[in-house]
């Protein structure tokens, strides 16, 4: 009996996304508001927000839940991910003393969201 071993990749999760342009994303953002006109058209996040989630240890990238605020709005959740791809809800922390202790990850929502200028341009 041959026994074969499946060589696993493992997902680099740093490298997940990519540049496409404006004009491919206004493309996107085009086909999505004609298939979907009553739904949010954006999300918007601060550099803020984004630069602590990044900024935990371990974090290699930024996963966007879809997600219901507490008025029933659509919004979007923010996690961190760890290099295996999971989410970074609770890390620990080495305090002054010593002590280690388990604090919770960054998890970010509030986003600005509506129309933007490139809807406007693309006639959405």
């Amino acid at each position: 009996m041959v026994m074969q071993k499946e060589l696993q990749v493992k997902k680099d999760y740093s490298a997940v996304g990519e540049d496409i342009g404006p004009e491919l994303g206004a493309s996107f953002i085009k086909a999505y508001g004609e298939a979907h006109p009553d739904e949010v058209k954006y999300f918007g996040v601060g550099r803020t927000i984004l630069e602590q989630t990044l900024a935990q240890p371990g974090c290699a990238g930024i996963r966007l839940y879809n997600a219901l605020n507490e008025k029933g709005q659509k919004t979007l959740v923010c996690v961190g991910i760890d290099e295996a791809g999971n989410d970074i809800v609770k890390r620990v922390m080495v305090e002054e003393d010593g002590e280690v202790t388990q604090i919770n990850g960054v998890v970010s929502d509030r986003q600005d969201s509506g129309w933007s200028w490139l809807g406007w341009l693309i006639g959405m």
